[in-house]
């Protein structure tokens, strides 16, 4: 009899597989708040499974071809190591305001810190951070890797819950914090980090893979 029947197998994925695996829940998770916070109307959604959930996504083409540049370029970036930080910030057409801002934090597994800058599917902001090096990263199965980001997206649902509701028309970017060295693309524009006044914050939950770690946060303001 073999002595591995019955043991749940760790499922190592390749750097490469890693980064496609968090591009993909990055695309899911933008189109799940713009969904989820009313941005964009339900009729112009789908549902497709993914995750053994049932997520919606946009089904406008404007929004469509939006994502799908934000993630062409991110994919690149990704499989270099090149990203720490996703940002999708929903602001208000008539203030102008932002009132929302969703964070996800990339750390990649062994890589040291090292100076950072910003972009946005076109945005480029200076930061820096240390050159302290990421720990270790606990091996998982595949099914566990997968019930953290079930439970990522039980949370963005349940955001409604405790989010003031959107008051009004409002829109979205997207930026991407990507290190110094990348290289950018034209058509991502300089951006500041849109962050927003007095915000509150809420730090939701995270999921790894053997390569990387993905946190979220999110910020909004504080109703009048």
């Amino acid at each position: 009899m073999s002595e591995t029947k019955g043991k749940s197998k760790v499922h190592k994925l390749s750097i490469k597989g890693s980064a496609k695996l968090v591009s993909e829940f990055f695309e899911y998770s933008i189109n799940s708040i713009l969904f989820q916070r009313g941005v964009y109307p339900p009729e112009d959604f789908t549902t497709i499974k993914k995750y053994g959930l049932n997520m919606l996504v946009s089904a406008d083409d404007q929004v469509k071809a939006y994502i799908k540049k934000i993630m062409s370029q991110l994919k690149e970036w990704m499989q270099g190591g090149k990203i720490s930080k996703l940002v999708v910030v929903i602001t208000s057409k008539e203030t102008g305001e932002h009132v929302e801002r969703w964070q996800f934090d990339v750390e990649v597994f062994g890589k040291n810190s090292k100076s950072k800058s910003s972009q946005k599917a076109g945005d480029k902001e200076n930061s820096t951070s240390g050159d302290a090096k990421t720990p270790e990263p606990i091996e998982k199965t595949e099914k566990q890797i997968q019930e953290e980001i079930q439970a990522i997206f039980r949370q963005i649902t349940a955001s409604v819950t405790f989010l003031p509701v959107l008051d009004g028309d409002c829109t979205f970017n997207v930026l991407v914090y990507a290190d110094a060295d990348s290289d950018v693309p034209v058509e991502w524009g300089d951006s500041d980090a849109k962050e927003i006044k007095n915000a509150e914050k809420v730090q939701l939950r995270s999921f790894s893979t053997n390569n990387h770690r993905v946190g979220t946060l999110v910020s909004y303001r504080l109703a009048d």
